[in-house]
């Protein structure tokens, strides 16, 4: 099974890390394409303050993000499970799960990055600022950057049975899994269920259920091999989910029903 989650906005600093180096990522086909974003987001943010805050989308209060950005050429690393800091990271609480839900997370987890295109939790990265949704100069716009080299990445990452997607819009664009792999991927939603019945998405609190989700599977040794398999899990682990066919040739639909946020 392969889980794919978004990055966090949030990052923690990585001064006290060990010397990056970008052929120990996963995913090694990814390199040329990592090399390119990385020199690109240094330059843009090596040169006019005002224009890089502008590209990036940051305030002048959010002058001090750019600085790791400048660092990205020589810069230290940390795990991706402790880089990443949000409301789904901390709800996965990586530190405390036992030595098994760890080697499962590090062999199953795979983050969308908009600058390393996808890692693994193990994999040591550097404190950086990009979002998925930026366009870079002579790049163009970062899922259509990633959209090729992670086509052809993923044909080998995904072959280890069921994908369960639980990205958000953006980072969904620089992957979707083909009309060849589609049968055996899921995307995965948080609805809220109403007092009156209606339903809606949740936004900001539907990252702490996905946390608490992707920590409650983890915590079993048994490893789904088909759609049908990951929702009696999902069931088994303790949440209300409703599965239904996506179009031809599309993911299935896994919706997370809650009633609490």
């Amino acid at each position: 099974m392969l889980i794919l989650l978004p990055p966090s906005e949030g990052k923690a600093a990585t001064d006290a890390g060990e010397p990056f180096s970008i052929d120990a990522l996963s995913l090694p086909e990814l390199n040329p394409t990592r090399t390119k974003v990385r020199d690109a987001l240094v330059k843009l943010c090596s040169g006019r303050e005002k224009r890089a805050r502008e590209v990036l989308g940051l305030s002048a209060k959010q002058a001090d993000e750019l600085v790791p950005n400048r660092d990205l050429a020589g810069p230290l690393a940390l795990p991706a499970a402790q880089v990443y800091t949000g409301v789904l990271y901390a709800a996965l609480g990586y530190p405390t799960l036992t030595t098994g839900a760890r080697r499962r997370a590090n062999e199953r987890v795979l983050v969308s990055s908009a600058l390393w295109g996808a890692v693994h939790l193990d994999d040591a990265i550097p404190a950086y600022r990009l979002s998925g949704d930026v366009t870079l100069r002579r790049l163009g716009t970062i899922t259509k950057t990633w959209r090729t080299p992670m086509a052809r990445a993923m044909k080998d990452a995904a072959t280890s049975g069921v994908v369960f997607d639980l990205r958000s819009g953006v980072y969904a664009k620089m992957w979707t899994p083909d009309a060849e792999m589609a049968d055996l991927a899921a995307v995965g939603r948080v609805l809220l269920q109403r007092s009156d019945g209606s339903r809606t998405v949740v936004s900001h609190h539907n990252k702490a259920t996905k946390g608490y989700l992707v920590r409650a599977l983890l915590s079993q040794s048994k490893t789904p091999h088909s759609v049908e398999e990951l929702t009696a899990l999902i069931e088994k682990v303790g949440f209300d989910v409703e599965l239904s066919a996506g179009r031809e040739g599309r993911p299935w639909k896994l919706d997370v029903v809650v009633d609490q946020v």
